[in-house]
C-alpha cells in the first residue's frame, strides 16, 4: 500500500473555488516595520514647513523691527524741532510820558489774553484801581533781551501815563508789556506749541504729571505690564473699559506716529515702538518732548499743544506763573481735552481737576493749606484765548517773508518773527473802519454790505507798517483789498506835479491859471480835464492849488514844469509800476493799491527819504539765536527844503481845502496833511494822511466798481479822523530846515508889508522870495490908502 504525503505548502496564492467564501486573514498585532516606515515618510515635510515659517516669521519680525526702529529715530528727531515759525506784534513800551488813555490800556491787556482779578498775584492779571492800573506782566524773551515779569502800578492822567512804580513804590523809567501772539506764519499748520526745556518746567508740575499718567515711568522699559494688569482689573470689576494700562512712552508714541484707530495691529506696534523709543533716548528725552508735545485743546484748527501753550491759552500767564489748582487742571486735561474743556464743561473740568489735586495730596505732592486752598478755587480759566486774527497783516508777511526764506523753513525751524504790528493801532483801524462805512451807508441810504474799505497805517520815520486791513470785516479772509484791490488813485497823484514843480524852481506863492486847459495826447486826442465843481477858480497860488485839488490848475501846471520832470517824482516816490506816459496820470489815471499808496506817501512823511515799508523787526532761530534784523533801509531822493514846501501846502489842505473837516473835528492845535483822492463818477474814494509819527491811507468803495454818494472828503477821510482821535498820536511837525525862510504874502503871491490884513506866511527854500510890493494890494499908490485903512481897524 502506498503511503500519501501531504503536499508543499505553495508560495502563491490559491485562487479560492467558485462558489466558496475567501478567506478572512487575521489582523497581525501591530504595525509592521515598512508601515511604520511608510507613515514617517508622508509627514516628514513637516518639520522642515515649521522651520521654514519660522524663519520667514523671524525675518519679518526682525525687518519690521527695523522699520520701526527707523520710523521712532526719525521721528523723533525730526518731530521734536519741526515747529512753524511763531509770529508776534511790537511790543507796546510803557513810559511816563507816553501817549494813552486808561481805557487804551486796558483793552490792551484783554486783548493780551491778561484777566482783569481783584488779586494781582501771577503773571497775566490786572486790576483797575481809579486812575490807576495795577498790572503783573509776564515777561518775554525778545529778540533783543528778555523783560522780567514784574508787577507795576501805571497812573494815568487824561491822555498819557503819568508814572510807572513797582510795587516797592520806585520809578521804572520803561518796561515792555509782552507782544501779542499773532499766530503761525501759514495757518494750514494745524498743531501749536511754545517749546520748554525739562529744567524750565516747574517741578512739581512734572511730579504731578508723573503721579497721575506713569508713576512708574523711570522703572519699566516702555510698556507696563503691572499696570496693564491693574487696567485690565479695573475694567473687568466695572464691567466696562474704565482705565487704559498706557504708560507716558505709549501716549508719546501715539501722538507722534499711530493712528487713533484701536486695533491688535496698532497696539502691537505701539508696544514695539515705546520699546525701540525707551533704547534709542533717555527718560529726560522722552520726558521732555512729552511734555511740548501732548495735546490739551483745539482752537478751531489750532492744536494746542503742550503745556507751554497751555498756560497761555487757558490761563493768560506763563507755565512758570500758574498756580497748583491751574497745573493740576492741566494735567486733567490729558484724560479728555474736549470732554473736560474748562470753558464748555466748567463742571466736569472742576470735578477732573479735583482729582488730580487728590492723588497729589495723597501722594504728599502738596500740602494740606495748599490742597484746600485750591480745591476750593474756581477754574479761573480766561474768557478768550490771547492770540489775535489779523488776515490782512499776516498776508502781506508772507509776501515780505518769502524773499527770504523757503517755506519749509518757516514749517519747521521753529523761528520767531517780531513783526511790527501794534496792536492798539490795529484795535483802533479795524473798529473805525466798520463803524465809519456803517454810518455811511446809513447816512446816504446805501444797502448795508454794499462799501467795502482798506487800510494801511505805516510810521514815517521809520516806514514800519503798524496796522493794515483789507476788509470793512477785518477779521474776513479772502480778498485783501489792501495788498490787492487795485484801483485808480485820483488825485492822491497831484503832489507829485507840485513837487516837480516846486524842484524846478516855482514857489508857493507862485500864481497858476484855473481856466479851461486842454492838452494833446501822442495818439492825437485832445484831453480835458475839468475840475469837480465844473468852474474855474482864478489864478490861484500853487499853495492853493493843491489844497483846493484844481484838476485844471493842476494839469497846466505839469504841462509846464513837462510830463518828464513829473514822471521822475513818481517813480522817486516810490511808484514802481510801469506808469503810463499819458497826462492823465497827472490827476490820478493810474491803479494802485492801497498798500502802494502808502509806500508813495511814505516819501513824502518821511521828509523825502525813501524807504520800503516793512512789517519784519526781526527773525530768531532756537539755536542760532537772531538770524535776520531788519534795519531801517533809507534813500534820500528829495531835498528837505523841496519836501519841507510840499508838507506845508498838504498842511494847508487840512486847514482851507478839501481835508479841512480836520480843521473842524479835530484840536486846533494838532499838526497834520494829507490828500484826499476821488475817482470819476465818485467810484473811489480816498485819503492818505500823516502827522508826526502816524501815517494813514484810507479807501473806500466798491467791490463792483459802481457809483457812489462818497468822496474822498465825505468817505475816507472821516474814517482818518476816528482813527486819528482816538489813537491821539504825536503832532508836532518837525523842526524848520536850514535856508526855509517864511514871508507874509497876500492871496496873489506878493509879500505885503507886516501891518496888512488879509496875509499869510508861507515858507520859501533859500534863493527864492515871493514878489514885494509896496502896499497891501500890489501897487504904490494904494499903500496910504491901505495903511490907514489898517489903522482904522485896529482902533476901532
Amino acid at each position: 500500500m502506498t503511503k500519501k504525503t501531504s503536499p508543499k505548502k505553495s508560495s502563491r496564492t490559491t485562487k479560492p473555488k467558485a462558489g466558496s467564501a475567501p478567506k478572512r486573514k487575521t489582523p497581525a498585532k501591530g504595525k509592521s516595520a515598512s508601515a511604520k516606515k511608510t507613515a514617517k515618510g508622508r509627514f516628514s515635510w513637516l518639520p522642515k514647513l515649521l522651520l521654514q515659517i519660522s524663519l520667514i516669521i523671524v525675518c519679518l519680525i526682525v525687518f519690521w523691527m527695523i522699520y520701526l526702529n527707523a520710523v521712532v529715530r526719525e521721528g523723533f528727531e525730526g518731530r521734536r524741532f519741526q515747529i512753524p515759525a511763531r509770529v508776534y506784534s511790537e511790543a507796546q513800551e510803557l513810559y511816563a510820558g507816553a501817549t494813552m488813555r486808561q481805557q487804551t490800556l486796558t483793552a490792551l491787556l484783554d486783548q493780551l489774553g491778561y484777566v482783569e482779578s481783584s488779586l494781582v498775584n501771577q503773571p497775566g492779571r490786572y486790576k483797575q484801581q481809579g486812575s490807576s492800573i495795577v498790572l503783573y506782566s509776564r515777561g518775554f524773551e525778545f529778540w533783543d533781551g528778555s523783560e522780567q515779569a514784574q508787577r507795576l502800578v501805571v497812573d494815568f492822567s487824561a491822555d498819557s501815563i503819568r508814572s510807572i512804580t513797582d510795587m516797592a513804590g520806585r520809578s521804572v523809567l520803561l518796561t515792555r508789556l509782552d507782544p501779542l501772539y499773532l499766530g503761525q506764519i501759514y495757518p494750514g499748520v494745524a498743531e501749536d506749541r511754545v517749546l520748554y526745556k525739562l529744567d524750565e518746567l516747574p517741578e512739581r508740575l512734572v511730579l504731578g504729571l508723573l503721579l497721575v499718567e506713569d508713576d512708574r515711568f523711570f522703572e519699566h522699559w516702555g510698556i507696563s505690564f503691572r499696570g496693564i494688569a491693574r487696567a485690565l482689573w479695573a475694567n473687568i470689576s466695572s464691567g466696562s473699559a474704565r482705565q487704559g494700562g498706557s504708560t507716558l512712552t505709549n501716549q508719546l508714541v501715539k501722538n507722534l506716529y499711530l493712528t487713533p484707530e484701536k486695533t491688535l495691529i496698532r497696539k502691537v506696534n505701539e508696544a514695539l515702538m515705546s520699546i525701540l523709543l525707551e533704547v534709542h533716548y533717555s527718560k529726560n528725552d522722552i520726558l521732555e518732548t512729552y511734555m511740548n508735545e501732548v495735546y490739551i485743546g483745539q482752537q478751531g484748527s489750532r492744536s494746542i499743544n503742550g503745556f507751554g501753550l497751555g498756560a497761555q491759552f487757558y490761563y493768560g500767564t506763563t507755565l512758570e506763573g500758574l498756580s497748583i489748582q491751574q497745573q493740576a487742571m492741566l494735567v486733567g486735561l490729558i484724560k479728555g481735552p474736549s470732554y473736560y474743556n474748562p470753558r464748555r464743561n466748567p463742571e466736569r473740568a472742576k470735578a477732573r481737576r479735583d482729582v488730580v489735586l487728590n492723588v497729589w495730596f495723597e501722594q504728599a505732592l502738596i500740602s494740606e493749606s495748599e490742597f484746600n486752598n485750591a480745591i476750593n478755587s474756581p477754574l479761573g480759566v480766561t474768557s478768550k484765548p490771547g492770540q489775535a486774527d489779523f488776515p490782512a497783516f499776516m498776508e502781506a508777511l508772507r509776501l515780505q517773508l518769502a524773499t527770504d526764506y523757503r517755506k519749509d523753513d518757516l514749517l519747521a525751524e521753529g523761528l520767531t518773527i517780531y513783526t511790527t504790528l501794534d496792536p492798539v493801532a490795529q484795535a483802533a483801524l479795524e473798529d473805525n473802519v466798520h463803524a465809519s462805512v456803517s454810518q455811511a451807508e446809513r447816512g446816504y441810504g446805501l444797502q448795508s454790505g454794499s462799501l467795502q474799505a482798506a487800510a494801511v497805517m505805516t510810521r514815517p520815520s521809520t516806514a514800519d507798517v503798524l496796522a493794515i486791513t483789507g476788509n470793512r470785516y477785518a477779521k474776513e479772509t479772502g480778498f485783501n483789498r489792501a495788498l490787492n484791490a487795485v484801483r485808480p488813485v485820483g488825485s492822491l497823484m497831484k503832489p507829485a506835479v507840485y513837487l516837480a514843480a516846486l524842484e524846478s524852481g516855482y514857489t508857493l506863492a507862485d500864481t497858476i491859471s484855473d481856466a479851461d486847459v486842454a492838452v494833446s495826447t501822442r495818439e492825437g486826442d485832445v484831453w480835458t480835464p475839468r475840475n469837480y465843481d465844473k468852474k474855474s477858480h482864478g489864478n490861484p497860488m500853487l499853495i492853493d492849488a493843491l489844497a483846493k485839488s484844481y484838476n485844471q490848475a493842476t494839469a497846466r501846471l505839469g504841462m509846464q514844469v513837462g510830463l518828464a520832470n513829473v514822471f521822475d517824482v513818481i517813480e522817486r516816490l516810490g511808484v514802481s509800476d510801469n506808469v503810463p506816459l499819458v497826462p492823465s496820470v497827472m490827476l490820478g489815471a493810474h491803479e494802485m493799491s492801497p498798500f502802494e499808496v502808502a509806500q508813495m506817501y511814505q516819501t513824502l512823511a518821511g521828509n523825502g527819504f525813501y524807504s520800503p515799508l516793512n512789517l519784519i523787526r526781526a527773525v530768531t532761530h532756537p539755536d542760532k539765536g537772531v538770524i535776520q534784523r531788519f534795519n531801517l533801509k533809507v534813500d534820500q531822493r528829495f531835498k528837505p527844503e523841496v519836501i519841507y514846501l510840499l508838507q506845508a501846502a498838504l498842511h494847508e489842505a487840512t486847514q482851507t481845502g478839501t481835508g479841512a473837516r480836520i480843521a473842524r473835528d479835530l484840536p486846533p492845535y494838532w499838526w497834520a496833511a494829507g490828500k484826499t483822492g476821488t475817482t470819476d463818477e465818485n467810484r473811489d474814494a480816498w485819503y492818505a494822511g500823516f502827522t508826526g509819527d502816524r501815517q494813514l491811507v484810507v479807501w473806500v468803495g466798491r467791490d463792483d466798481n459802481e457809483p457812489t454818494p462818497l468822496t474822498g472828503s465825505s468817505g475816507a477821510l472821516p474814517i482818518w479822523i476816528r482813527v486819528m482821535d482816538q489813537l491821539q498820536p504825536v503832532q508836532d511837525r518837525r523842526s524848520t530846515p536850514v535856508g526855509v525862510n517864511y514871508y507874509s504874502v497876500n492871496d496873489a503871491g506878493i509879500e505885503v508889508p507886516d501891518w496888512c490884513g488879509n496875509t499869510r506866511d508861507i515858507p520859501f527854500a533859500a534863493g527864492s522870495k515871493p514878489a514885494k510890493g509896496l502896499g497891501c494890494h500890489n501897487s504904490e499908490q494904494n499903500s496910504e490908502t491901505d495903511k490907514k485903512s489898517w489903522w482904522q481897524k485896529v482902533f476901532n
